[in-house]
């Protein structure tokens, strides 16, 4: 009789552990799309604030006029960041480029000065840099202002499409990761099945057979969201450390709001689940027990 006590609470305690890890596993994945989509403005901006322009300094104005110069683009709203590139860095950047010496071969060196312009992310679109570029040209000091009106609309381009397809996919993921809690719910509960006919069959009411299974499946979506959320603090931490850079660590309120959603999924989905599981088999015919 102790044997077989023992047999049985394994059994159930590896049920409930099979349950918890399955629904933990789900979760786990719907958390990993949740830090996706916080960190998508992150990345958005990471990427658009790599696009610049090139403000191309006329031959003859003065080394003090352009640092002044820099330090008034320094302090344009539109501005992230500046560097002066010298007439004779911007050569020895070119000879690398085209590995021989194109001074030697002209007898001069053709390039001017300029200052590389990197833009804060709202700026970082055909319309405010057409703005800027009108804005820069009439300074006299200035020959020129380059940038790559394709590229700057391609990554624009590619950013609103890329967020439109995170959201489809969240609001598919979240349909997927109901039906496999759902389906979990459902084998954990159908392993109950012939217990739950027996309570009925000695007139337990339906809300005393159901309230045991909801209870569990609460506390099953509990635990295993706390994991879930374990998990998703372990891989946030990793990935800080690897690219802190595109990794947002400042606005701890959306990664609270994350983990409530994570936890409220969890009970919900549980919840509701068990209820239509266990209804299920107390509609169910006796002879169709032996069914899935």
């Amino acid at each position: 009789m102790t044997k077989e006590f023992k047999y049985h609470k394994r059994r159930l305690q590896t049920s409930y552990v099979s349950t918890v890890i399955g629904i933990t596993l789900v979760l786990y994945v719907l958390g990993l799309l949740g830090l996706i989509i916080i960190q998508a403005k992150r990345i958005s901006d990471y990427v658009k604030e790599n696009i610049g322009f090139s403000v191309i300094v006329k031959d003859d104005v003065k080394e003090a006029d352009i640092f002044q110069l820099q330090k008034t683009l320094d302090a344009a709203d539109f501005v992230k960041q500046t560097e002066y590139i010298t007439k004779d860095k911007a050569a020895e950047q070119l000879k690398k480029d085209l590995g021989e010496d194109f001074i030697s071969f002209l007898g001069y060196n053709p390039l001017l000065p300029s200052i590389e312009v990197k833009l804060k992310a709202q700026y970082a679109n055909n319309d405010s840099l057409q703005i800027i570029e009108q804005r820069l040209l009439k300074n006299e000091s200035i020959k020129e202002v380059i940038y790559q009106k394709s590229l700057v609309h391609l990554v624009n381009e590619n950013i609103s499409k890329l967020s439109l397809l995170l959201l489809a996919f969240g609001a598919l993921f979240l349909f997927i990761t109901i039906a496999l809690i759902n389906n979990t719910i459902r084998l954990a509960v159908y392993s109950k099945r012939f217990l739950i006919k027996s309570m009925q069959l000695v007139g337990a009411t339906q809300g005393f057979i159901r309230k045991p299974f909801i209870t569990k499946g609460i506390i099953q979506g509990i635990v295993a969201a706390l994991f879930t959320i374990g998990l998703l603090v372990l891989s946030l931490y990793w990935a800080h450390k690897e690219f802190p850079e595109l990794v947002n660590m400042k606005t701890p309120d959306n990664y609270l709001y994350l983990f409530i959603f994570v936890i409220l999924t969890g009970i919900i989905i549980t919840w509701i689940s068990t209820f239509f599981a266990v209804r299920k088999y107390l509609k169910i015919k006796t002879d169709n027990l032996y069914y899935y």
